[in-house]
Formats: C-alpha cells, structure tokens, sequence
C-alpha cells in the first residue's frame, strides 16, 4: 500500500478538502498521513487519516523525516506562495528532503491529481 502525506496552509485548507473529495476513490488505495488540523479537515470525508503534529509544531518535519527514511510514497502540499509562515525553515527542509530523496512533491491540485494518479491507479 502507498504512502500519502497530505498538508496545506491555512488559506489552503477548504482547497485541500475539495482535492481529497474529489479523488476520494484513489485516495481510499493508500495509507494517509496529515498534519494534524489538515488531517482533522480530511478525516470528516470519512477517509482513515494518521495525525502528525500541526505543520508550525513540528509536523512538516515529521513528515519530512518519514519521507527521508523512505517510509512515505508521495506529498500533497497545497502551500500559500503568498503568505507568511513562521515555520519556513521546516517548509524548505521538507522540500530539499523531497528533492534528496526523489519523493514526488505536488504543490498544486494539478501536480496533486498526477501523483495520486501514478501512484495509485492500479
């Protein structure tokens, strides 16, 4: 089974839920992983989501560290280019370790919908 991480800023969030809701189907083949309030948004679609920690305490770190240990297959990460996160340094880490370990990293529905595709249509 396929490992999906799954984060988005706050003004990313209702975004985020209408992607999942979208490709509930695929996203019903993997293993799903969150930061903890976009996890609590996804699972009201009734999808089985693992919380990590909320991304500005230390989530998008613990997915990175999984991503770095090969244990997560793919990211979503519906990010705000136009706003202020007080947890950049973490968002840049998670993004070079994505590039270190060639885990596929979607920043956009469009990117998003190509990964959950190659991942998971089988």
């Amino acid at each position: 089974m396929k490992t999906i991480a799954l984060i988005a800023h706050d003004g990313k969030k209702a975004e985020m839920v209408a992607f999942v809701k979208d490709h509930l189907e695929y996203l019903k083949k993997a293993k799903l992983l969150a930061t903890g309030t976009t996890g609590s948004y996804i699972q009201q679609t009734g999808l089985d989501v693992e919380l990590k920690l909320s991304g500005p305490k230390g989530g998008d770190a613990q997915i990175a560290a999984l991503a770095a240990e090969g244990k997560v297959d793919g990211i979503i990460f519906f990010r705000d280019p136009l706003g202020k996160h007080p947890h950049e340094p973490d968002i840049q880490m998670l993004m070079r370790i994505c590039d270190l370990w060639n885990v596929p990293l979607a920043t956009n529905p469009a990117t998003g919908t190509l990964i959950i595709e190659g991942l998971l249509d089988n």
